[in-house]
C-alpha cells in the first residue's frame, strides 16, 4: 500500500501516467496533484518519472491533456503545459510523434482518451483527430460521453486500468 507523508496530495491516475513505450510516468502536479507528490510516486513504483507542471486549473489533470499512445505517441494540448514542460515532452517525445490537439478537442474531453493496443476510445471524435490518429494506424471507438463531460471528466477518467503491472 502507498502511504504519502502527511500534507502531499497526488489524486491518482489522472496525474500519474504510465508510457508503456517509454517505460516511465508522465506526473503532473499544479493543480490538484502537488510537485512532492511525483517523488512517491518514483519511489513507490521504482520507476522514473518526467513532472510535468500543468499551467491552468481548466486541465487539472494530466490526463485532461495528455495521452501517450501504445504506437509511441502523444496526444496531448500544448497550452495546458507550462514551457518548462512543453520543453521536457519535446525532450523526450521526437517531432513526429507529438499529435497536437486543438482547443475544441481539449475542450471536448477527446484527449481525455483511453488506448488500448490500436484502438482509442474516447468523446465523439471530430474528423481531424479521427484522421491524424488513423493514419498512425489507430482505429477510433467514439463514445457519447456528453453527461459525464459536463461533470469535467472523458473516457480516462470512468477507467480503472487493471493492465499494469510493477514491482
Amino acid at each position: 500500500m502507498a502511504t504519502f507523508p502527511q500534507g502531499c496530495f497526488q489524486e491518482g491516475a489522472g496525474d500519474a501516467i504510465w508510457d508503456r513505450t517509454r517505460q516511465h510516468f508522465w506526473c503532473g502536479y499544479g493543480q490538484r496533484s502537488i510537485h512532492a507528490a511525483t517523488a512517491e510516486v518514483a519511489r513507490f513504483f521504482a520507476k522514473p518519472v518526467v513532472e510535468l507542471e500543468l499551467a491552468t486549473n481548466r486541465f487539472y489533470h494530466l490526463d485532461t491533456c495528455f495521452c501517450p499512445l501504445s504506437g509511441g505517441e502523444i496526444l496531448f494540448y500544448p497550452p495546458a503545459f507550462t514551457a518548462e514542460s512543453l520543453a521536457l515532452i519535446h525532450a523526450h517525445v521526437a517531432p513526429e510523434q507529438r499529435l497536437e490537439a486543438s482547443a475544441e478537442d481539449a475542450a471536448a474531453f477527446c484527449v481525455n482518451a483511453v488506448n488500448i493496443e490500436r484502438t482509442v476510445v474516447m468523446a465523439r471524435a471530430p474528423d481531424h483527430v479521427r484522421g491524424m490518429l488513423a493514419e498512425r494506424g489507430y482505429q477510433v471507438s467514439d463514445v457519447d460521453l456528453d453527461p459525464f463531460i459536463l461533470s469535467g471528466g472523458g473516457a480516462y477518467c470512468m477507467t480503472l486500468r487493471l493492465d499494469r503491472s510493477s514491482k
